[in-house]
């Protein structure tokens, strides 16, 4: 079984190109992509051409670029599906720097496309037909008119009509997740930070939020969601705001009113959790669940990426007062085939893992120009052992450990 290559012109239009090898990348090693490492590409994925990189494909197992006109080809993957290859090219000298997405190796195989990825989990409730329906307009316009005088509701209504964003949908659908952002701050500086971006650097794909909700703004739609919609769950920590433990007080405050009114559903908070004083207090108040988004377990590593105010060590120390106090803890590993799969990576994956005895490991696709990020890392130690073998590691280390992409809203009214 081999794959056949993909390439694109400068108009965007894409082909294949018989009797060359589809070849991918993991951090800077390139490899033919093989059978084992690629699966039918998914519904809901999409195929997009690579601007100023030049494709790379192989011819009897030697890897060679084509023309400066002949580009590269990716596939962003939906969510519920783990990338293993990067896709394979040569930046031109002129090549910009690419929008933040999660750019995977893609492939041809007797008319059917191919990506270089792995099922990490049912993606049933995040499926794309699930989101974007005919109706969403009609259900924004029916919220916004009960709620006239939360700005949240407004600021969501954006989300949801400009940037397609599920959780933002997921209110105005009154269901599952529903996110609620409360922080215009930060306290870290992340490279691919996807509501504020440098002048000089690739756009953001969203605008962070101006204002910080009153606990009243923020109760009123926690009591609205959690009170009876299905398998409810709300979120802080949006990708449009900064770091929501920075909104402590508000949080606080926000589900000691949402409890007093109600005890269903889910409270969760998507955070860095390097603010260990506001973990406590937003644990301390009823906290549920907590998301901490984390790139790697090697402070060199994480301080590359992050940029922030703060110490992974100061990480590790919310994450034990969250177990502490009953919370269920997962990570949103920002997942980047070559970089968390590294040797030293992967044992210091393990130790943290073993300290912290976290719940779940979240896979997410890093957003990023590969080579943007790859520069600001530190030097690989030894050649990665590539993403499946990550990940099974992981699982066989870790046998209680769930690894997937989602919260379980079941598990999590267990905790």
């Amino acid at each position: 079984m081999q794959f056949t290559a993909l390439y694109a012109d400068t108009k965007g239009e894409i082909y294949d190109a018989p009797g060359y090898q589809a070849v991918g990348r993991n951090g800077y090693d390139h490899a033919v992509l093989k059978p084992e490492d690629m699966i039918e590409l998914p519904a809901g994925a999409e195929v997009m051409y690579l601007p100023g990189r030049t494709a790379l494909m192989a011819k009897k197992g030697q890897i060679e670029p084509l023309a400066n006109s002949l580009l590269a080809v990716a596939a962003i993957l939906p969510v519920g599906y783990t990338r293993t290859h990067l896709p394979a090219f040569n930046r031109q000298p002129a090549g910009p720097q690419l929008p933040l997405f999660g750019y995977t190796a893609v492939a041809a195989y007797k008319d059917k496309l191919y990506a270089a990825a792995v099922k990490t989990d049912e993606n049933e409730k995040w499926h794309p037909h699930r989101y974007n329906t005919a109706d969403i307009k009609n259900k924004v316009k029916q919220l916004s008119s009960r709620f006239t005088a939360n700005r949240l509701v407004e600021h969501l209504a954006r989300c949801t009509l400009e940037w397609n964003c599920c959780t933002a949908q997921n209110l105005f659908y009154h269901r599952w997740e529903a996110g609620i952002p409360t922080s215009p701050a930060c306290n870290a500086n992340c490279f691919g930070c996807i509501s504020l971006q440098p002048a000089e650097c690739c756009p953001s794909p969203q605008t962070r939020i101006q204002f910080t909700p009153t606990p009243e703004e923020v109760a009123e739609l926690g009591i609205y969601h959690l009170g009876d919609a299905p398998e409810p769950i709300i979120s802080f920590g949006q990708g449009c705001e900064g770091e929501p433990s920075l909104a402590a007080p508000v949080i606080a405050e926000a589900i000691r009113l949402i409890r007093a009114q109600t005890n269903s559903g889910i409270i969760n908070i998507n955070t860095n959790a390097g603010y260990t004083e506001g973990i406590r207090a937003i644990a301390d108040a009823g906290l549920d669940s907590m998301r901490v988004s984390i790139i790697s377990a090697v402070p060199d590593t994480y301080n590359a990426y992050y940029r922030a105010n703060y110490q992974l060590e100061n990480v590790i120390r919310s994450i034990a007062y969250a177990k502490e106090r009953g919370v269920y803890v997962s990570l949103n590993l920002l997942l980047f085939p070559g970089l968390n799969d590294r040797p030293e990576e992967l044992a210091a994956w393990v130790e943290f893992i073993s300290q912290t005895k976290i719940d779940m490991v979240q896979l997410r696709n890093l957003n990023i120009d590969p080579d943007e990020l790859l520069a600001i890392m530190p030097a690989s130690q030894g050649k990665p052992l590539g993403v499946r073998r990550f990940i099974n590691v992981l699982a066989e280390r870790f046998p209680q450990l769930a690894i997937g992409n989602f919260s379980k809203y079941q598990i999590l009214r267990g905790v």
